[in-house]
């Protein structure tokens, strides 16, 4: 029998290129303007419902986003159009600033196994539209399932052209295994031959410093067409904390108790930009989806 590691996997999943185009509304990159400057998203998608996902933003970069201290209304709405006419969903709730102004909207009633589009608006601006889908009903025959594995995207080593080619495609989800983050430049010579852009901080250990650092990758215009497209599935991996760290054992940190509060800082971040539940910010829903799916298939 032959095995399999789970870089193997990904060496043959990410950018997988299927043969439909996406024909529907194309995805841009938030623009300047808006406080949506970090894109939009969904994920976490059960036959009946999806997590939509954003964060407001007036500063990417300043250590709360330029928002201050006031929570802000946002507005949602969920169509089964492109064009947001057939709206099924809609609601109202507040981005706080104990999670960085992001929103996490668990939407629920919804058919199985379709696409639906959604929007968000905030402050007289409107995000971008974007796409997602449910996953099938439990015990649904599925003819086909079409998705693309992704992991261990390094901001300073790439210009992420496999996202681009994800947004160009049909799928029914991204799968993300990890390493959303970097939290270090790499000690690689052959990857530092790589470099194509710097990263303008040094390396985080605390929530403001995952925060900048989370919201610089969010502002990557192809990772942003995929989180659009697309509803993600994600867990995290070492690099979204710290390189090879394990439990609460990280190599060359002498203080658990310093460690452990630099983990639950990487952990809030992580929620705080993923399209994931509230259940989740507790770390204990982690593959709810790909159960999901499991089951339907």
């Amino acid at each position: 029998m032959t095995s399999y590691t789970r870089r193997d996997t990904l060496a043959g999943a990410i950018g997988i290129a299927l043969s439909t185009s996406l024909a529907s509304h194309p995805v841009r990159a938030s623009s300047g303007r808006s406080i949506f400057k970090l894109g939009i998203a969904s994920g976490d998608p059960w036959p009946d419902g999806v997590v939509l996902w954003t964060r407001l933003v007036r500063d990417v970069l300043a250590t709360d986003g330029g928002m201050g201290d006031p929570p802000v209304e946002v507005t949602w709405e969920v169509a089964r159009d492109e064009r947001l006419q057939d709206v099924v969903r809609a609601g109202v709730t507040l981005a706080m600033p104990e999670v960085a102004h992001s929103v996490h909207i668990e939407v629920g009633g919804l058919e199985p196994g379709r696409s639906y589009w959604y929007r968000f608006r905030a402050e007289k601006t409107e995000s971008p539209i974007g796409r997602t889908r449910t996953a099938p009903a439990p015990g649904q025959q599925v003819s086909r399932l079409r998705f693309a594995a992704a992991a261990c995207q390094h901001w300073m080593y790439g210009n992420w052209a496999a996202y681009q080619r994800m947004a160009d495609e049909d799928l029914d989800f991204v799968l993300h295994l990890g390493d959303y983050i970097y939290e270090a430049p790499s000690s690689s010579p052959a990857a530092v031959k790589q470099k194509v852009r710097d990263v303008p901080f040094d390396v985080p250990k605390t929530l403001a410093d995952y925060r900048r650092m989370h919201s610089l990758y969010k502002t990557d215009p192809a990772i942003q067409m995929a989180h659009a497209a697309f509803p993600w599935i994600a867990i995290w991996d070492d690099h979204d904390v710290e390189n090879d760290y394990a439990g609460s054992h990280a190599p060359g940190r002498p203080s658990t108790a310093a460690f452990l509060r630099q983990r639950a800082a990487a952990y809030q971040a992580y929620w705080e930009h993923m399209p994931l539940r509230n259940a989740q910010r507790r770390w204990d829903r982690t593959q709810s989806s790909i159960g999901a799916w499991r089951s339907a298939t």
